[in-house]
């Protein structure tokens, strides 16, 4: 069995998102509180300047700057390219990871509550999410593009040996709110409870399957034939992240209230919508199938 000793709690990877950015705070002034005993656990501030900009990053998106060929190519120099590479060095090669596992804590404005965000696929992680769900029964499991090779993944997370994001809303940028710290806060406590009981070969009984979550791809805002948005988010879908949305759904309305219906035939889960940092993307939400992890699966 794969041992977990090294853990790396990575914050404000976007600047403007404070629940992790405040928790690490927190941990620093009372390290205590996520101690474990088989664990060694150091914490990481990913984006400073972007946290005192208080904007989500200043040249480009650091979540999106961790792919090998990104990494190793030198005529990327901006900001968040820099500090990727940076954050490469300290969190070591993903061939050679100086980190058994990687947590980079998130903010999104959607109604997604807590969220645990499986980016890589191993047996580990099933027994993370069946733990994870016995012990926190609201958390929503999510598997984000975990077909990628670790190599051609570019979020952070993903830097270690094992990782994973918590994901927890809605929080507005660049504010706090006291129950999404806490669902956070709570959340990684169950993830370190996990890698602490698995090192030791004690994790309690779990049931043998948990729902989760698979993405399948992200929508854009419908755009008039200046590119610009001619439509937003209909109010019935509007907080409604992993809730179905069916074919005659109600998707968006226009401006001139024309209800545009979802269409596909396969019923989907989505998430992330209406997120704030997507807009200038021009992306409404993306979509998930439903999906069943086996807990005790060895795949």
């Amino acid at each position: 069995m794969t041992q977990i000793k090294s853990v790396a709690i990575v914050g404000g990877t976007h600047g403007n998102e404070f629940s992790g950015i405040y928790l690490l705070k927190k941990w620093q002034q009372h390290p205590e509180k996520i101690a474990r005993e088989s664990l060694s656990i150091s914490t990481l501030l990913a984006n400073p300047k972007a946290f005192e900009a208080t904007k989500r990053y200043l040249d480009a998106d650091l979540n999106r700057q961790f792919r090998t060929d990104l990494l190793t190519d030198p005529t990327l120099g901006n900001y968040e390219q820099s500090r990727a590479k940076a954050i490469s060095l300290y969190l070591g090669h993903k061939e050679t990871p100086n980190f058994d596992f990687v947590l980079d804590l998130h903010n999104t404005t959607s109604n997604m509550g807590p969220c645990l965000l499986l980016v890589q696929q191993h047996p580990m992680y099933n027994l993370m999410a069946g733990y994870v769900k016995l012990k926190m029964p609201e958390v929503n499991i999510s598997r984000d593009e975990d077909h990628k090779s670790r190599d051609e993944h570019h979020l952070l997370a993903t830097m270690g040996k094992f990782g994973v994001i918590v994901e927890v809303g809605p929080q507005p940028q660049g504010c706090l709110r006291h129950d999404i710290l806490e669902w956070m806060e709570t959340l990684t406590g169950h993830i370190l409870d996990f890698l602490e009981l698995y090192n030791h070969d004690q994790l309690p009984q779990l049931p043998e399957s948990v729902e989760a979550y698979r993405f399948l791809s992200e929508v854009s805002v419908p755009l008039d034939e200046h590119g610009e948005r001619a439509a937003m988010v209909h109010k019935d879908l509007e907080d409604n992240d992993f809730k179905p949305l069916k074919k005659g759904d109600p998707m968006y309305i226009t401006f001139d209230d024309e209800v545009i219906l979802y269409q596909g035939e396969q019923t989907v889960y989505p998430n992330f919508i209406n997120e704030a940092a997507y807009y200038d993307k021009n992306l409404a939400m993306s979509l998930s199938e439903k999906v069943t992890i086996d807990v005790y699966s060895q795949s």
